[in-house]
């Protein structure tokens, strides 16, 4: 047996060791208490105020922080979605068969390093978690300093609202339930009530997100780009007014009744 086989074994057992299991379900857990901070706050700003929070993961991470015990919940949450990245990467290198399906798992493994990051930095250098708003202001901004910005930031847009479509169909053909292992009917039914609704919410806002991009690349302003906080207060200045923010803001906080479903009955 050569030294990269027997590496790419231990790795693999690495991978699927039980403890590594344990940490992608705080993992889940983590994501749900983000994103249920989101919805509260979205819901708070539907009807007039948030405090002066961001409505967006960063958000989320400083209001954590902010509470008794805070950075001992923020360690358990890192530690959680250090290893929810960790068995993504293990998706995608042994776990999926589809392309696609790998791809997915990159991404996600991507978004959870990025927030780890976010929480570690605070924790440790006491550097606070960038926006997404600013996030995607600098992007958009690097994009129209290459060749063919314009045109770049344009597709950025679109793949945002693509996103969303995507996210939407997923949550109305229930498709996000392939991996969850509910055996009990009335269970699975509330679950895949949370997961419908919040996957359709998510989508909303990732679309949100995407029309606002794409003014920024029809005026060629990355000010005018936007991350989670600034989509979702953008629905508020829709003919609906904020009832379309409060609605979506409340299909955030099922999705993370959602997420907390992951953490009891997803695979891993």
């Amino acid at each position: 047996m050569t030294t990269t086989e027997t590496v790419g074994g231990a790795a693999r057992r690495a991978a699927q060791h039980p403890l590594l299991d344990k940490l992608a379900k705080v993992g889940f857990a983590a994501r749900g208490v983000l994103y249920a901070l989101i919805g509260l706050v979205a819901l708070q700003i539907a009807f007039g105020g948030s405090g002066g929070e961001e409505a967006d993961k960063s958000g989320a991470i400083h209001m954590v922080a902010a509470q008794p015990f805070g950075s001992v919940l923020l360690w358990i949450m890192a530690v959680g979605l250090a290893g929810l990245a960790l068995w993504q990467i293990g998706e995608a290198i042994w776990g999926r068969p589809k392309l696609r399906e790998r791809v997915e798992s990159v991404a996600r493994a991507v978004v959870y390093v990025t927030l780890v990051v976010s929480i570690t930095s605070l924790l440790l250098k006491g550097k606070e978690a960038a926006s997404t708003d600013s996030q995607s202001q600098d992007a958009t901004r690097a994009l129209f300093e290459l060749p063919g910005g314009q045109f770049l930031v344009g597709l950025f847009a679109l793949g945002l609202m693509a996103l969303g479509v995507y996210w939407i169909h997923e949550g109305w053909t229930e498709k996000f339930m392939r991996d969850m292992h509910v055996t009990e009917p009335k269970a699975r039914t509330t679950v895949v009530r949370l997961g419908k609704a919040g996957y359709i919410a998510r989508g909303v806002v990732a679309i949100a997100a995407g029309v606002l991009v794409g003014q920024a690349a029809l005026t060629y302003d990355p000010d005018k780009a936007a991350g989670i906080d600034d989509a979702l207060k953008s629905l508020s200045e829709t003919p609906m007014g904020p009832w379309l923010l409060a609605a979506v803001a409340i299909g955030l906080i099922l999705f993370a009744a959602y997420c907390f479903a992951e953490s009891r009955w997803h695979r891993t």
